[in-house]
């Protein structure tokens, strides 16, 4: 009978530590925010939300009367109070756990995003798989209002589109936080982010053939937390083959007698190795690629040996001189360590690397680093010679 007591008392007391859902929220009272974009207007933060239309964003009838989306906006001291400000429009609060790219305006980057990075890493309703993007030459507030054909939702569809433009042509780059604020808070490297833009004018209209499109536009050059300038569309797929980050590009090798044969890289592996030379720094970039023939767009006999490695050749010369033309790019006209070169050379030689350390984006600016690929070619397609080959027999 005692035993059978204390069971109840035990029972009981378990009881009252299960609190069960103590800060559920309802469904139909938050705003689902899947896009947030923070610009700087004077002193003050403005801060934009793409909250989701339940209804229409599921809706299976074609064009629904509303927006898939809302865009809600408010400015304030803080990005904080910016955001709760929102309310005041809002009949719901702004709910961040689903966002899934966080727009940066190009002139608050300029300034630094610092106070950015502190809000959404201090807020436990940001998860820290969402992207960070910038937005070139505008605000953010000016893409989040843009209305996209494919996609009913532009903030999904942006983040798909990064996803795939990374995997299948290679000049854009997926940050999420965790990885900005790595970079921002490690020795021997500075961050980047990719550069968005958009036919603002064009986006605003809901008629899905003269809706808008986003595009990617390089990579922004960050020192700190402060962007210091851009990299074209080669020197972005550049940083990316340095970085290891290329999952599969196109590229394009001249024939010898002109015209052209198009190349899919199918695979790419980069090994950084630091080393000292004279006492002195210096880092070897080792790059393994192979790739298959796309397209021939000349006369040339892919049936023999010789034509194979006269084209693997040429694409060795021709990755290895835009790979040292955004190096030497870097180093002397923005001084900052994107490609993680310092990182890897205190790995190598962490002793050595304390002299280096304090002074390290000077070190880089006359950094040697040697640029050495090799590239295969593995499969010629479904045909052997191009039809162009044929008839001139």
């Amino acid at each position: 009978m005692v035993r059978k007591l204390f069971i109840l008392f035990l029972s009981a007391v378990l009881l009252v530590t299960v609190t069960g859902c103590w800060n559920r929220r309802e469904l139909n009272t938050l705003a689902i925010t899947v896009g947030l974009g923070i610009d700087k207007a004077g002193d003050k933060y403005k801060v934009s939300a793409q909250v989701v239309n339940p209804g229409e964003a599921a809706s299976q009838k074609g064009v629904g009367i509303r927006s898939p989306v809302s865009l809600y906006q408010a400015t304030g001291s803080s990005i904080f109070e910016a955001v709760r400000k929102m309310t005041k429009e809002s009949p719901r609060k702004i709910y961040s756990s689903h966002v899934r790219v966080v727009i940066i305006g190009e002139s608050l980057a300029r300034e630094g995003i610092g106070d950015v990075l502190d809000y959404m890493s201090r807020d436990h309703e940001f998860r820290t798989d969402f992207y960070i993007v910038l937005a070139r030459e505008g605000e953010a507030a000016n893409l989040l209002s843009i209305m996209t054909s494919l996609e009913n939702i532009p903030s999904i569809g942006m983040f798909d589109s990064l996803e795939t433009s990374q995997k299948a042509w290679a000049p854009t780059v997926k940050v999420t936080l965790d990885k900005l604020i790595s970079d921002l808070t490690s020795e021997g490297i500075h961050p980047v982010l990719t550069g968005i833009k958009g036919d603002i004018e064009k986006g605003k209209n809901n008629n899905a053939v003269e809706k808008s499109r986003f595009e990617s536009v390089g990579l922004a050059v960050f020192n700190g937390d402060k962007l210091v300038g851009w990299l074209g569309e080669t020197e972005s797929k550049a940083y990316n083959y340095i970085t290891d980050n290329v999952q599969s590009t196109v590229g394009y090798a001249p024939c010898p007698d002109g015209g052209g044969v198009s190349l899919e890289v199918i695979r790419s592996k980069t090994n950084l190795k630091g080393k000292l030379v004279n006492g002195s720094p210096a880092i070897d970039v080792n790059i393994r690629t192979e790739a298959n023939v796309g397209e021939v767009a000349c006369r040339i006999d892919l049936t023999k040996t010789k034509s194979i490695e006269e084209l693997e050749t040429i694409s060795e010369q021709i990755i290895t001189d835009f790979i040292e033309a955004a190096i030497k790019r870097v180093q002397k006209q923005y001084k900052v360590d994107i490609f993680g070169f310092g990182e890897v050379f205190r790995r190598t030689e962490p002793k050595i690397w304390k002299k280096f350390a304090k002074k390290w984006d000077k070190q880089f600016a006359n950094l040697p680093v040697n640029v050495n690929i090799d590239f295969k070619i593995r499969r010629l397609g479904t045909v052997n010679n191009s039809y162009l080959e044929e008839m001139k027999k």
